[in-house]
């Protein structure tokens, strides 16, 4: 038994000495055997020597094959008082039919870089009878090195984790038109010692947002890319908060809001009861978290004659012109900005209209949004042109007005031009009754009617032979009488 005890040592020792020959950082993919039976599982491992194993994506779909799922193993060896360690993460496929299968080449970001794998085929044959467990292997095989490396079957427990799936609102009441931020989040407690683990992210966040995107809402998408954690406190508890989805909805009618109950399945792991220093300590199992309904309700705007067209939000006007001395005939550019936290897409244009003192050109319009701190906020730029046409003093705010509902305060309110300007030089409203007069006798020749008529005047003709048989008539009369 000494004996025996003694080869494992040396094995092993020899195992940890060739490890220190790996380079730091050296990451190696392994594909599975080539042949399996179809009861058996077929694996790829991704490893690597001396680093932590920090982010890995891309494990393939196999034509043939399903994914079981991950499972990760770390290994520590120390030599001479030298430490040198690997990490890995397996991806577990079970075959759905006999048969020989292509494994696609591909290629895996580990770590940030890209290892190409070439792929090959597999075999997949009859079942295969599997090895019967000897009841007394432990008593008569077990030496003190199976303890000390890990070896043998580790029993696995299930411990209770201290974390929560939640969609939470700023506000549970708002009115048409007025943002309320969304957030779905995974929060873990600081004094969590379950391992958890994001599971297959896109693909369901792809069918949660199915579920409580609301129809009848305006979405202004805060487009998450990367899940970093956020430290915060609940109920004066400390918590990691991962932000999962974010978005500010502005409802377009008075139908209330309800986000249903959603699932999110993470992989949480079981750990071992007697962990050892060299095996595997943990194993890969799955947990579905839930989320409560929540609901949201839409109150109606109060009465105005623009109910149904203004904009809701907290707005306020930055207005800009380069001189505010005019000369009548030269055009003129005024930035009439709406800025504020609110639906900036739906912010309208002022309704101006041209009239004898000026004449406007429809505005250039430009907007920039900002999704920052659970809110949106923007601004939307109406660059006009200009022509003053009478001399004079002019207050803008004539002219350049919008109107729109604050729901913070519960009114509606305006935003107006505060400018003044100075018009000098010659009227020149009549210039647009000259452009319209026909002008002289060869101006007319554009718009004249080409219809060919007659040009000398005949009715002296008309009237002569009307009296000739007038005359004729007399004298026949005459005649009739003397006889």
């Amino acid at each position: 038994m000494h004996g025996f005890f003694s080869m494992k040592l040396a094995l092993s020792l020899l195992f940890i000495f060739a490890s220190f020959s790996v380079a730091v950082g050296q990451i190696q993919v392994t594909l599975g055997p080539d042949e399996i039976g179809e009861n058996q599982a077929w694996t790829i491992t991704v490893t690597i020597q001396n680093d932590r194993l920090k982010s890995y994506d891309n494990f393939p779909e196999i034509k043939g094959f399903r994914k079981r799922g991950q499972s990760t193993q770390s290994t520590t060896n120390i030599v001479n008082g030298q430490i040198s360690s690997s990490q890995s993460v397996i991806m577990t496929y079970l075959p759905m039919a006999q048969g020989t299968f292509t494994v696609p080449s591909f290629t895996m970001k580990v770590n940030e870089k890209s290892v190409a794998v070439a792929g090959k085929k597999v075999k997949v044959g009859p079942p295969q009878q599997q090895q019967q467990k000897d009841p007394f292997r432990n008593f008569f095989d077990r030496s003190p090195a199976d303890d000390f490396f890990g070896e043998g079957e580790t029993e696995f427990v299930d411990i209770k984790e201290d974390a929560f799936l939640a969609l939470t609102t700023t506000k549970d009441e708002v009115y048409i038109g007025e943002g309320f931020n969304t957030t779905l989040s995974f929060f873990v407690s600081q004094d969590n010692r379950a391992p958890l683990q994001f599971y297959e992210l896109g693909r369901q966040l792809a069918e949660i947002l199915k579920k409580i995107k609301p129809t009848n809402c305006w979405e202004e998408n805060f487009n998450i890319e990367n899940i970093d954690g956020e430290s915060v406190k609940i109920n004066g508890r400390d918590y990691t908060q991962y932000k999962v989805y974010q978005a500010t909805f502005f409802p377009l009618n008075t139908e209330p809001i309800n986000f249903p109950s959603i699932s999110l399945e993470m992989i949480k792991y079981k750990v071992a009861r007697n962990p050892s220093f060299f095996g595997q300590n943990r194993q890969e199992d799955f947990k579905k978290f839930y989320t409560k309904p929540k609901r949201v309700t839409v109150k109606d705007l109060p009465p105005h004659p623009l109910k149904n067209s203004v904009a809701v939000g907290d707005y306020k006007l930055d207005e800009r012109i380069r001189s505010k001395e005019l000369e009548t005939g030269r055009s003129a550019a005024y930035n009439f900005n709406i800025y504020g936290e609110g639906n900036v897409s739906a912010v309208s244009k002022p309704n101006v209209k041209s009239d004898e003192s000026f004449e406007f050109y429809e505005p250039n319009i430009r907007q920039d949004i900002t999704r920052q701190n659970n809110r949106i906020t923007g601004t939307k730029s109406f660059d006009y042109f200009m022509i003053p046409k009478e001399p004079g003093k002019y207050k803008l705010s004539n002219y350049f007005q919008w109107v729109f509902f604050n729901p913070r305060e519960e009114r509606y309110d305006t935003l107006k031009s505060k400018l003044t300007v100075n018009v000098s030089g010659e009227s020149k409203k009549n210039e647009a009754i000259l452009a319209s007069d026909v002008g002289n006798f060869y101006d007319k020749i554009e718009t004249a009617d080409n219809t060919l008529r007659t040009v000398k005047d005949e009715s002296w003709q008309d009237w002569a032979f009307n009296g000739f048989i007038l005359v004729m008539l007399t004298a026949s009369a005459y005649l009739v009488l003397r006889k």
